[in-house]
């Protein structure tokens, strides 16, 4: 299967490098230090057991149009990235192409193919121009859940932190010959791919947890046990996650743990950065409207109270304002 992963960072060339060596043509798209790295030298993937693969791609570019017409988009780019390439995906598809969808939080095509009154709604945080749905055929894209952890150690090299599990659904829930077939590539690789009937509710259940952890880790620079084990800080996310769950549920979500044990999943993750703090040290946008400005909005639409979401959100998205203003980044501890 000729397969292209366009933004092939830390879970993007963690992807492609195992599909890679399970014999599938893979294309990475790239830009900056990870381009020519890649270019140069492949991608080496550093396993939870010590174990390195490594990886020529098919093709290392960072021009889409260069990759030529694929089986299988994977879009491993953040959230607020999506929209600049979208146009673009056009020329990776023939008629059965299908597009993945990895991005953390509410995605663009959240209310297409969900029947109730808000069939076809916009999520304006994730595409408020609605460029992103003018260029992705909806009928192409598989959604999922994104369970591993792992990071960008330096150019070329990822290291996974742990995890190897993709949830794949249909959005409308139903059980299809491609979506199997896609399963089954994941899994060819060495992952876990379950296809999901429900996948928002998925999506939520991820979510729940990094609508709150992430803008608390980007205010405190605190990791995740960090959080959970400061009594202040958990109360904190609970709140948040009390307000989210509100939501969900009148959206028609079912949480299929309880808040406590999810929170006891994020704490048992020990001593990780999130996503978010990542990227306050390293000067980058933050995932705010993805992870948490989505979460607001459909609060509006359900006519649900966010104050705590709401309080949270104005304190990081100064954060990340200033930083962006000043070019700047800030780090706790030894450089």
């Amino acid at each position: 299967m000729k397969i292209c992963i366009v933004g092939a960072g830390a879970i993007g060339g963690m992807l492609g490098v195992k599909l890679g060596l399970a014999g599938h043509e893979v294309s990475f798209i790239l830009r900056g230090a990870n381009l020519a790295a890649v270019a140069a030298n492949g991608m080496t993937l550093l396993e939870e057991d010590g174990n390195q693969l490594h990886l020529r791609p098919a093709q290392v570019t960072d021009a889409i149009a260069r990759a030529g017409v694929q089986d299988l988009v994977i879009l491993g780019m953040k959230a607020h990235q999506v929209a600049a390439v979208a146009s673009d995906l056009t020329s990776l598809l023939h008629d059965d192409t299908r597009i993945v969808t990895m991005q953390n939080g509410i995605p663009w095509w959240y209310f297409h193919k969900l029947p109730g009154p808000y069939l076809g709604t916009t999520v304006q945080a994730v595409d408020p121009d609605g460029v992103i749905a003018r260029h992705i055929d909806v009928d192409r894209v598989i959604g999922s859940v994104v369970y591993p952890a792992s990071e960008v150690v330096r150019p070329g090299v990822i290291k996974v932190i742990e995890g190897n599990r993709f949830s794949l659904g249909e959005l409308d829930g139903s059980d299809t010959p491609g979506i199997r077939v896609i399963s089954g590539v994941f899994k060819q690789a060495g992952f876990k791919a379950p296809v999901s009937s429900d996948i928002r509710s998925e999506i939520w259940l991820k979510l729940w947890g990094n609508l709150s952890f992430n803008p608390i880790s980007a205010l405190t620079h605190a990791t995740l046990e960090d959080i959970c084990l400061f009594e202040a800080t958990r109360e904190l996310a609970a709140c948040m996650m009390r307000e989210a769950q509100t939501i969900g549920e009148k959206l028609g979500v079912v949480f299929k743990v309880s808040l406590e044990k999810r929170i006891a999943g994020a704490q048992a993750v020990g001593q990780h950065k999130t996503s978010m703090l990542q990227d306050v040290e390293q000067g980058r946008p933050l995932e705010l409207q993805a992870l948490v400005g989505s979460v607001m909005e459909l609060g509006k639409i359900t006519s649900t109270p966010t104050p705590t979401i709401n309080a949270v959100y104005a304190l990081t998205s100064l954060l990340a304002r200033t930083l962006q203003a000043r070019g700047a980044t800030l780090r706790i501890g030894n450089h």
